[in-house]
């Protein structure tokens, strides 16, 4: 059996495999969880400036997350498998370390009796995520699906972030969770569209290929005229989603390019975090 010492400095041959069982491969997931958790907490912020709170929770979100990927490993719930018993320790101590955090975090959070709707959205969120995994195992045709049904979870740090700050679990918190959560689900769809019809050519072809995602958009510009409609959203954040609808229609009529996959992250980057600061601007101007 490996002792702490040696996995916590493993050999320099074995730096990436450590990285790759504890750290969680999933870029886009983290701009899935992050930008949420920050239009939540500016948007609180500027309604009542109580940062201790926002502190505990976003490490606490920070440690959860990062302790999925350990925990999916550990639990054969990823392709990725424990090769040796060092291997097994190190998923070990990372689930311990971050689990621990993240106990620490929540417990100070609750510690006076307050922040109880913490457990309602944490409820939910551990529940997505068990959907999503139960998702996965059918199949590669069912990726997407798993990845919406994940991204409800990760949202679920905006409308968290809100009630820390706040102490209110209202209307506006469903508002900025609908609101990232449509977000995620059309950057999802989107890129997800871009890979599996990266040879369409025609404009008759793309229609046919993202038809779905053409009435996505339709379908995320009606969700948020009715989040306003009902008083969820204020009638600035419609103009957030406005990169993101120009960027998806303008996508039938370009003309065809090859798929650069990074570029393709970097862009979509960059509309999420637009998104994120017109958001913000909508709740605090």
């Amino acid at each position: 059996m490996a002792t702490i010492s040696t996995i916590a400095k493993p050999a320099p041959s074995n730096q990436a495999r450590v990285r790759a069982l504890v750290i969680p491969r999933e870029h886009g997931a983290w701009g899935l969880l992050l930008i949420p958790l920050v239009t939540g907490a500016s948007a609180g912020l500027a309604v009542a400036p109580n940062w201790p709170p926002l502190a505990l929770f976003t490490v606490a979100a920070l440690a959860l997350f990062w302790m999925r990927t350990p925990v999916e490993i550990a639990a054969g719930a990823s392709p990725m498998r424990a090769q040796s018993a060092s291997e097994t320790n190190t998923l070990l101590i990372a689930i311990a370390a971050l689990g621990s955090t993240a106990m620490i975090c929540v417990t100070a959070l609750l510690w006076d009796g307050g922040n109880h709707g913490l457990l309602a959205l944490g409820g939910v969120a551990a529940l997505t995520f068990v959907a999503q995994a139960m998702v996965k195992k059918l199949g590669r045709g069912a990726r997407m699906a798993s990845q919406m049904i994940g991204s409800i979870g990760l949202t679920a740090t905006a409308p968290a972030a809100w009630y820390v700050v706040t102490g209110q679990l209202d209307a506006r918190a469903l508002g900025l969770w609908l609101a990232n959560w449509i977000l995620a689900g059309n950057q999802i769809h989107y890129v997800q569209l871009r890979i599996h019809a990266a040879r369409a050519a025609s404009l008759p072809e793309k229609l046919q290929r993202g038809r779905w995602f053409f009435l996505g958009q339709l379908a995320m510009l009606a969700a948020l005229l009715a989040a306003w409609r009902f008083h969820l959203l204020p009638g600035l954040a419609l103009l957030a989603s406005v990169p993101l609808l120009i960027r998806g229609w303008l996508w039938f009529a370009s003309s065809p390019q090859p798929l650069a996959v990074k570029r393709l992250g970097w862009s979509e980057l960059a509309h999420g975090v637009t998104f994120g600061l017109l958001l913000i601007a909508a709740y605090v101007v």
